[in-house]
């Protein structure tokens, strides 16, 4: 099977302080959610520490990287560019249109912070909402990657992780992931 075009996650716009921990969840969902890196503002280190310590730990691959060009990064893109932003065109509008793109190019997912320039809308070949109302760029990211990958990055398969998460009714349980078949094996005969 052909491996699918790149998805990177921009997070256009940090401010040190209030958004660290709402651009740090960009990361993370992008990670989990099948994003093949995140690229943060250049003021945005502690994110990047703490995703790449994520990544370690449960498992990649997903890079992290920092940029102080954001509009020169978005301009250099080659693919398709996609603004996620409540004044864009809905998402189940325009989400088979977006697939059928990623089959054949990169696709770079821009996720405000702050305030975005428009400029960043007319760099975008898709401005595209979720639900067109206030909500958390967290929650756009996450239904957007859904829909753009159609579910398959839930079933995803981690590598080089030092913990994997056993799925159980209740409790919590971590484990190295040379014991998580057999752990979930166990888990599944009690």
């Amino acid at each position: 099977m052909d491996a699918e075009p790149e998805v990177a996650v921009l997070r256009y716009g940090h401010r040190p302080g209030r958004d660290d921990r709402m651009t740090t969840h960009v990361g993370l969902t992008a990670r989990a959610l099948g994003a093949d890196r995140v690229v943060f503002p250049d003021n945005a280190g502690q994110s990047k520490e703490t995703v790449e310590d994520i990544t370690g730990r449960f498992g990649g691959p997903f890079g992290v990287e920092t940029t102080d060009a954001l509009n020169g990064f978005i301009r250099s893109w080659e693919g398709v560019v996609v603004h996620l932003t409540m004044y864009g065109e809905r998402v189940q509008d325009v989400q088979e249109e977006v697939r059928a793109v990623h089959r054949e190019e990169p696709v770079l997912v821009v996720v405000g912070g702050e305030k975005v320039p428009f400029e960043v809308y007319e760099a975008a070949e898709f401005n595209v909402g979720v639900t067109n109302q206030p909500h958390s760029e967290v929650a756009g990211l996450a239904v957007f990657l859904d829909r753009l990958f159609d579910g398959r990055e839930l079933d995803r398969e981690w590598s080089d992780a030092d913990q994997t998460v056993i799925p159980m009714e209740t409790g919590k349980r971590v484990v190295d992931p040379s014991e998580a078949e057999s752990a979930a094996d166990a888990d599944g005969d009690s």
